[in-house]
């Protein structure tokens, strides 16, 4: 048990966190897009203004995409976990690593400090791919 929850229930409880998470970067470029004026004009084609934001702009709108494209392989791999019945503290720590470092992935991203950012992105991947080889190592 870590933080008085069982390691199967941390892993569902960290998908739906994930599922959050994908959305906090676009909250940044709502207010980028507030700060260019925008019009309902904009609103009918917002991707084709993508260029008038301000640069912090443009990273949270790349950092919300990031989120899009990292989720599916941490819910599979939280999935596989949870499917598997991983009980190990190791499964239970991965899903909370994955959960603070794609936290921290779309600041520094929005705060343009690309080796932090980068070093969130590996963090993440490896907790993804740790969570599958638990999986596939119980299955044998």
């Amino acid at each position: 048990m870590l933080f008085g929850l069982s390691v199967p229930s941390l892993l569902l409880i960290s998908i739906a966190v994930a599922v959050v998470w994908i959305y906090l970067p676009f909250l940044v470029v709502g207010y980028a897009r507030v700060q260019i004026g925008y019009t309902k004009e904009m609103q009918s084609s917002p991707r084709a203004y993508f260029d008038q934001l301000p640069d912090y702009g443009k990273r949270a709108t790349w950092a919300h995409q990031n989120a899009l494209e990292a989720f599916p392989i941490f819910a599979a791999a939280a999935l596989m976990a949870y499917v598997t019945n991983q009980t190990s503290e190791i499964a239970g720590w991965a899903a909370i690593v994955w959960i603070i470092a794609r936290f921290l992935f779309p600041v520094f991203y929005i705060l343009n400090i690309p080796i932090a950012r980068s070093l969130m992105f590996g963090i993440g991947s490896l907790c993804s791919f740790t969570l599958i080889g638990l999986s596939l190592i119980s299955t044998l």
